[in-house]
């Protein structure tokens, strides 16, 4: 004998009850469902991590964002990403990104071309180089810091400075030569 089931149209929804779940079929995951575009994240990225118990001795390189819990011994070189110190981390290394956030230690070199933040947990003993410079309080910091825009060099500006007379000794001699017509 046929059931009614076996009878129903594809598409049509089934009111019956859902069968159990077995604890060896994988559950849903929430990836699996669809978001918003409001729902998502502002940067897909994920930084990669450097947890607690990890030891790295050596260079490390790279261009993404960087989250450091453990502790780093050599160099430290992030082109465009963001370094951040969390409060397990010690870093004893040259540091070069483009952010750095100190919530854990470093020791060495810390340049960051656009910023460096010491929250009140955060300890610096070296030298610091950055545009801009934020300490919480509680912070320590002990060495040379250099915060601003760096000068421009000597041989920067007499570019700059013969590129713009050459554009406006150009326009003169045009509008010169147009006003004697």
């Amino acid at each position: 004998m046929w059931k009614k089931e076996d009878a129903k149209p594809q598409g049509v929804a089934d009111n019956s009850p859902a069968p159990a779940v077995s604890s060896k079929a994988p559950a849903a995951t929430p990836a699996s469902t669809p978001l918003s575009p409001s729902a998502l994240p502002v940067s897909t990225r994920a930084a990669a991590c450097i947890s607690q118990g990890i030891r790295i001795k050596g260079e490390v390189t790279g261009s993404e964002d960087l989250f450091v819990d453990g502790l780093v011994d050599g160099k430290l070189n992030l082109m465009n990403g963001s370094l951040t110190i969390g409060p397990n981390g010690f870093v004893k290394a040259d540091v070069n990104a483009r952010e750095v956030i100190v919530r854990g230690k470093i020791e060495g070199k810390v340049t960051g071309r656009d910023k460096v933040q010491l929250w009140s947990t955060g300890q610096v003993t070296g030298e610091v180089q950055t545009d801009r410079l934020a300490i919480e309080e509680g912070a320590l910091l002990k060495g040379k810091v250099e915060a601003g825009k760096q000068p421009v060099k000597a041989s920067e500006t007499k570019a700059a400075a013969a590129t713009a007379t050459t554009k406006t000794s150009d326009s003169t001699a045009f509008s010169s030569g147009t006003a004697a017509d």
